[in-house]
């Protein structure tokens, strides 16, 4: 087991031996955390959050109370995971067939936002700085910054890295400005580019 000794840790959380943890995390009620998992720093787990042995955590990754983070899925840094949000990693369950050797990787881009009660199929990549609405079930992959909701979900739109609506049609061209941040983006063949103040 490799944890920090800067980790705060529930007296009721279970961490099973072998689990990596990094520095400043913060693991809160009744969290199971298995022993093949690597966690990044500065990540917090809700109360009755599950991580599976093959997940893969960055840093600064907060997920919220009841999200089960199942094997096959990669969550890389700033990811935020909204409360009883939805991981699978079989596309095809049945209770009477293990389809353990079937799993699929489920890939989440640094600083994406998956919203509460939303669930995410597996299989897919979610781009960076997306941004899932509450409730929508994602099955397909998901571009850097887009806005998608509903069910299925759908491409309503742009997020910036700051997390408000860009003022930007889906398709075509222009720019737009963050006015928090002065970041800058531009939409050219239906993809959004960002360049940091």
């Amino acid at each position: 087991m490799s944890i920090h000794s800067s980790v705060k840790i529930h007296s009721t959380a279970l961490i099973d031996e072998g689990a990596t943890i990094g520095a400043a995390s913060r693991i809160w009620h009744w969290v199971h955390i298995c022993a093949g998992a690597v966690i990044g720093e500065r990540c917090s787990f809700g109360q009755n959050v599950f991580v599976g042995n093959k997940v893969r955590i960055g840093n600064n990754v907060k997920i919220q109370n009841n999200v089960s983070v199942y094997d096959n899925v990669t969550l890389e840094d700033d990811v935020f995971c909204g409360p009883s949000m939805v991981f699978t990693n079989v596309y095809n369950p049945r209770s009477a067939v293990s389809r353990k050797d079937e799993y699929l990787n489920t890939v989440v881009e640094q600083g994406a936002t998956l919203g509460a009660n939303c669930t995410i199929v597996c299989g897919i990549r979610i781009g960076r700085h997306a941004f899932v609405g509450a409730g929508a079930v994602v099955n397909c992959d998901v571009k850097p910054f887009a806005l998608m909701v509903g069910v299925p979900a759908k491409q309503i739109g742009w997020m910036s890295a700051y997390g408000e609506r860009v003022d930007l049609p889906i398709q075509g061209t222009g720019a737009w400005t963050c006015p928090h941040t002065g970041d800058n983006y531009q939409l050219l063949d239906q993809y959004l580019t960002h360049t940091p103040a």
